[in-house]
């Protein structure tokens, strides 16, 4: 885990932070322009509670990280014309006046205002932030940490059902065998049943024309004993 001297010392651990703007607010109200984009330098330095100069200083000891973040100083007929379009945002809002800068103004996103706390040594506003991010970063790593060992687990669980999917495997296959080999029998157990069925239909059908034979001797028998009577 990255220490607080390594955040103000490494420029590559500061940049590896910067899409963690949610932070500023969580820490401190941070009060935009109007176009909810900018802060002035003065913004920047009643957030951290610092002078503008410090904020002045630090910035320009690190100009190309600022720019690179954000930061932009605004002449001439960039200032006029973002003056202008600040003015009309103010007096939307109902503002009267809007404090315009004279020559040059140096606007900040919350990009670098996040930059600048990675940096401003000075500022317990800014060591809250800081540790704010160690903080945050740490528990991510935690949780990052967490999921890694149940995927671990998971991935184990996944080893043992490999292995026992493929110890399984023969005797599936012998089982299948098994079942083939019963179908078969039960198949000719029902050609055997069928043939007994036919057999048994024959047999009955043998029965009937015996017992009409039976019949008709009977009463030949009968006719002869009547007939034997007679001449009796």
């Amino acid at each position: 885990m990255p220490t607080e001297v390594a955040l103000l010392e490494s420029r590559a651990l500061r940049g590896e932070q910067m899409g963690r703007v949610d932070v500023l607010d969580k820490v401190k109200g941070l009060v935009m322009l109007p176009d909810g984009i900018h802060v002035r330098t003065e913004d920047v330095a009643r957030y951290f509670e610092v002078s503008t100069g410090a904020v002045r200083r630090l910035t320009d000891r690190h100009q190309e990280e600022f720019t690179e973040n954000g930061m932009r100083v605004l002449r001439g007929a960039d200032l006029r014309s973002f003056h202008s379009d600040m003015m009309s945002l103010w007096i939307r809002d109902g503002v009267e006046s809007y404090p315009q800068a004279a020559t040059q103004l140096r606007l900040y996103t919350r990009r670098t205002v996040l930059n600048v706390a990675m940096l401003l040594r000075d500022s317990d506003i800014a060591r809250c932030v800081r540790t704010y991010l160690l903080d945050a970063e740490e528990s991510l790593r935690t949780r990052y940490a967490s999921l890694d060992q149940r995927v671990t687990r998971i991935e184990s669980c996944l080893t043992g059902v490999g292995s026992a999917l493929q110890e399984l495997g023969p005797v599936l296959v012998r089982m299948s065998d098994r079942l083939d080999s019963l179908d078969r029998k039960v198949e000719v157990t029902h050609q055997v049943i069928g043939a007994m069925s036919r057999r048994l239909a024959d047999l009955s059908q043998d029965v009937v024309r015996l017992d009409g034979r039976l019949d008709s001797f009977a009463r030949q028998l009968k006719d002869l004993r009547r007939r034997s009577g007679q001449r009796g």
